[in-house]
């Protein structure tokens, strides 16, 4: 809890501290991003403070535009919402963003960073895309996809840090990609409720495990052959990412400050022995705030 505290109150962009119209923007995108990507909220805590209300604002875009799927009845309503953000985007481009929160503070971020278009675009389109409820025909196909969603808001980040490395570039595409992996694995029992499997169909035929399979919740060894892996895909890109480590420009750490939470999910599905729908993968873990103390303060990733 004293972790937590601290994290809370070092961080002069927290909710709390906002004034003004300007602040009440900041203030929407921080409880946004604070209620619906919790790790990522606290993750950012961490970061300088110049780029913390722009990273803020890029992880609210990303939450607005994730929750677009799970919150409309057809797809046709769907792309309405990704072309109302495709338009918005338009607008912050040509500096005259509407008096959206996300909208504003994002107008900010881009002009204060100069953030480079085509990684937001690229997650809009992504996104819009994956609107069609079908199962990935295979583990390339899921890490395109976190490739232009979670690399790209990586990317994003390390121009707020002003950090132009190839290296770091190179880190922040594997690093997305599994969490573009570790984000699919914890939704599989939120999508099996709703009688919906998303997970690569190549992977789940080698081991003779159907859908069904899913949709009841099986902890049969198949099962857990297909969750395992998938996690391993994602285990092999963080390794991947800390290979070259040391070429990394040190200012480009703090923009990984995921990787906890993502080894955090990696290391208690393991304990589970891959059962994806053990209670203890439900619940949050209390050890991340220090963990992230801990890793920031290594200055590693």
């Amino acid at each position: 809890m004293a972790v937590r505290a601290m994290l809370r109150f070092q961080s002069p962009m927290y909710p709390g501290n906002s004034r003004g119209k300007s602040g009440k923007a900041a203030s929407y995108c921080a409880e946004l991003v604070r209620k619906r990507d919790y790790e990522g909220f606290l993750c950012t805590l961490l970061l300088p403070p110049e780029s913390q209300n722009s990273v803020l604002a890029l992880r609210a875009f990303n939450v607005e535009l994730s929750q677009v799927k799970d919150s409309v009845s057809q797809k046709n309503l769907g792309l309405m919402r990704m072309q109302f953000w495709r338009d918005i985007l338009q607008d912050i481009y040509q500096e005259n963003p509407p008096h959206h929160p996300v909208a504003l503070e994002l107008a900010k971020a881009v002009q204060r960073h100069k953030l480079t278009k085509r990684w937001l675009t690229r997650i809009i389109d992504d996104r819009e895309k994956n609107l069609d409820d079908r199962a990935y025909r295979n583990i390339k196909e899921m890490e395109t996809y976190a490739e232009n969603t979670q690399s790209s808001l990586l990317y994003l980040t390390l121009e707020t840090l002003d950090v132009k490395d190839v290296h770091a570039d190179h880190a922040a595409s594997h690093i997305g990609k599994a969490q573009g992996i570790v984000t699919c694995l914890r939704a599989v029992p939120f999508h099996s409720s709703r009688r919906q499997v998303f997970l690569p169909v190549d992977i789940c035929i080698l081991h003779g495990a159907s859908q069904e399979d899913f949709i009841r919740g099986s902890q049969e060894r198949n099962v857990k052959d297909v969750v395992y892996d998938i996690a391993s895909q994602a285990y092999v890109h963080l390794e991947h990412a800390r290979s070259f480590q040391r070429k990394v420009s040190g200012k480009a750490f703090p923009a990984f400050n995921i990787t906890v939470p993502l080894d955090s999910y990696l290391k208690r599905l393991r304990k589970a022995d891959f059962n994806i729908f053990h209670p203890s993968l439900q619940r949050r873990d209390p050890w991340i705030p220090l963990s992230l103390y801990m890793q920031s303060w290594r200055k590693t990733y």
